[in-house]
């Protein structure tokens, strides 16, 4: 299976959710971050919003990552001056290819539409600088209006093509169909990237369900922050490829929790507990038969080892626990109970657990076996 190249657009589509604004030594972190997780590219940011911008992204660029970089532009002439003044020479030009948003926003045709892009590309190009091209709504375009996009800008040199699911109108099913006759239709060295937001929660698997019909860029985000619900997760995204579809990704596993709690930190929002691969609960169990299963056999209940992405297996206790989970815990701290007294404890711990509607901590069992052990030695 082909490998998957990541662009990450955290420093731009995610500080574009609702309330999210990084700092610099925020974003020149999470650049650093990114780049050492070995992201190929990052989307970092839009010149066109004000100084300001600017001069985070030309502070970026001063960082000399290996990562390449890319910002985001209208199909505006000012857009890429602002953006070639940064010293980020890959310059992204997006318009709307949708009729109604070409209509709604812009007020062109789709001929009117193709020549304001045609324009701004030629433009980018005489600065000297590296141009790809973003279809804004693609999914509600015409097929052969995206078509005639692609070849018409093919012939002006350029190969990469964003492929946008701006308003999450796919399922994985059309996703699928739709980057298949784009990519049969358009020469072979184009390299389609696919951009997917969260509304229906299908941004993960639109995202893996354009990849493997032909796309070659996924589009992401750490731990999925972006606009309304957000964009495809990059660590869910890399994962799944991996481990469902048999491909393979350049990212470093091992350091996605270390990425994803900076970016989660510096949002300043919350991704839930049960985030998958980054969330506190995403290797968390309390459901006995579960525990059980995993201390006889880790493979029974996990997909993948969670000491690839840096992370362990965690038991806690609660009302679906076992016998088994509490003689675990007690163990961990150096604590041996017979068969018994295991049981016996159980039992405190259901009736906590569904008095409380919660975990136990452990230290409430430890007081609980110190207890038992009292009134077994005040037997004797």
């Amino acid at each position: 299976m082909k490998s998957l190249k990541l662009c990450d657009t955290t420093l731009r589509d995610g500080e574009q959710a609702a309330g999210v604004s990084f700092t610099r030594a925020e974003k020149l972190e999470i650049a650093k971050l990114l780049s050492e997780c070995g992201v190929e590219q990052a989307e970092v940011g839009i010149p066109a919003m004000g100084k300001r911008e600017q001069e985070d992204i030309a502070a970026i660029a001063e960082l000399g990552l290996p990562m390449k970089l890319m910002t985001w532009n209208r199909s505006v002439p000012g857009d890429i001056d602002k953006a070639k003044a940064t010293g980020v020479n890959w310059s992204h030009i997006s318009i709307p290819v949708s009729e109604i948003q070409l209509q709604g926003k812009l007020g062109l045709s789709q001929r009117e539409g193709l020549n304001k892009l045609l324009r701004a590309v030629e433009y980018g190009l005489r600065q000297d600088m590296t141009v790809s091209v973003g279809m804004e709504d693609s999914s509600r375009a015409d097929m052969n209006f995206l078509i005639e996009v692609v070849n018409t800008l093919y012939k002006e040199g350029i190969r990469r093509f964003r492929y946008a699911d701006t308003v999450s109108a796919h399922h994985p099913g059309q996703m699928a169909d739709r980057v298949s006759r784009l990519r049969g239709a358009v020469p072979g060295d184009v390299e389609l990237e696919v951009h997917c937001h969260n509304d229906f929660g299908l941004a993960c698997a639109n995202t893996l369900s354009g990849i493997a019909a032909g796309a070659v860029w996924a589009s992401t985000t750490v731990a999925g922050i972006g606009e309304r619900t957000g964009n495809a997760a990059m660590e869910e995204v890399a994962m799944a490829w991996r481990y469902l579809y048999g491909g393979e990704c350049a990212v470093r596993l091992e350091l996605l929790k270390g990425l994803a709690d900076k970016v989660i930190a510096a949002s300043g929002r919350s991704v839930g507990d049960a985030k998958p691969i980054v969330g506190q609960l995403a290797f968390t169990h309390e459901s006995g038969i579960h525990v059980d299963g995993l201390m006889k056999e880790k493979s029974t209940y996990q997909s993948f080892d969670p000491a690839e992405v840096g992370r362990a297996h965690r038991f806690v206790l609660g009302k679906h626990s076992g016998s088994g989970g509490v003689t675990h815990v007690l163990e961990q701290r150096g604590l041996e109970v017979s068969a018994d007294t295991a049981g016996r404890l159980l039992e405190k711990v259901r009736e906590y657990a569904e008095a409380r509607k919660g975990t136990v901590p452990e230290y409430m069992l430890v007081q609980w076996l110190m207890e038992e052990q009292q009134r077994a030695q005040n037997a004797v």
